[in-house]
């Protein structure tokens, strides 16, 4: 509990203390990677329901479920850009976390239990899980904040690695919603099927009902930040579409003014008796090659020039 003290113990010292003492909360840290199979994690800490196999075991799903006394837990919490998760039971005289690897909850909880002083070993455990939904929260709100920053960025100046980087945080507000949907499910299942119990105490029901509120926030969050990543993908599409719909009516107009010169080439390239017979004189030929060319290109920028194509034209430019 947050009055007590924090030290260092062996496998064995574990055991003997959640024998005796009478509330611990102990922070059991495993190997990152799995090695042999041996007994398990519960059973070398003395805990030993046939239901707490898993307990400690890498590639467990979320879970949330009661084990008469016991309330056992598949946590997850974001820690250095990435989902772990950490094992709990949860009992009237202990806490215990399992984790592989250092875990961000794990090493801050302490100074957290012991400024908001839990008054039970239940507060304590709600505590924790709602520490775990924070770091959701955090990852959630900073990868926002990273995608308003590049739509501004990109208004100001579109740049392809633009485009990589909203994909990654995509891929994280992803990441982020289908780690943590399947945990609040089976969660919310857990404590409804308590709060319809009878024999389900009033405080618990509140910290159980402040619980679901910080988790439908947190998933809020996590949405709007999908919704965000959306939104910064169109935006993006967007100014690519009008880029190139500028250079298309820059490709058009001067496809225009130099219509009148293919029609002239073709027209003069024809092998007819009018053409040999009739168009000799140099100058037929140049009034009608240079002089409607030029009449062509004299008009269609007097029509620009009139219409608001010649200003948008502009502004593009």
């Amino acid at each position: 509990m947050p009055e007590g003290a924090t030290t260092r113990l062996s496998l064995a010292e574990a055991r003997q203390r959640l024998a005796l003492d009478p509330f611990l909360l102990l922070d059991v840290e495993l190997p990152a990677e799995e090695g042999p199979a041996s007994e398990p994690l519960a059973h070398r800490l003395g805990l030993d329901a046939e239901e707490l196999a898993w307990f400690g075991r890498k590639g467990e799903s979320a879970r949330a479920e009661f084990l008469g006394d016991i309330a056992t837990f598949v946590v997850p919490v974001v820690h250095g850009g990435r989902v772990a998760h950490l094992h709990m039971l949860a009992g009237e005289r202990h806490l215990v976390v399992s984790h592989r690897g250092r875990a961000a909850l794990a090493a801050d909880w302490t100074t957290y239990l012991r400024r908001e002083k839990p008054h039970d070993a239940v507060a304590t455990l709600f505590l924790v899980l709602q520490e775990a939904l924070t770091t959701f929260r955090r990852a959630a709100v900073d990868a926002r904040l990273q995608v308003e920053e590049l739509e501004d960025a990109m208004f100001a100046q579109r740049r392809p690695e633009q485009l990589y980087r909203l994909s990654h945080l995509r891929r994280r507000a992803a990441l982020l919603h289908h780690s943590l949907l399947p945990y609040l499910q089976v969660v919310e299942d857990m404590i409804t099927r308590r709060m319809m119990s009878r024999d389900f105490p009033v405080e618990r029901q509140r910290l159980a009902q402040e619980f679901q509120r910080a988790a439908r926030l947190v998933l809020a969050d996590i949405e709007s930040l999908q919704e965000a990543t959306r939104r910064a993908f169109a935006s993006y599409g967007s100014l690519v579409a009008g880029e190139q719909n500028g250079v298309i009516n820059r490709l058009a107009i001067v496809s225009v003014i130099f219509l009148p010169l293919s029609f002239l080439t073709g027209f003069f390239g024809m092998n007819f008796a009018f053409m040999t017979d009739e168009l000799e004189s140099r100058v037929v030929f140049w009034l009608l090659a240079i002089g409607l060319q030029a009449g062509v290109l004299l008009v269609s920028l007097y029509v620009l020039h009139r219409t608001r194509a010649w200003r948008r034209l502009r502004d593009q430019a």
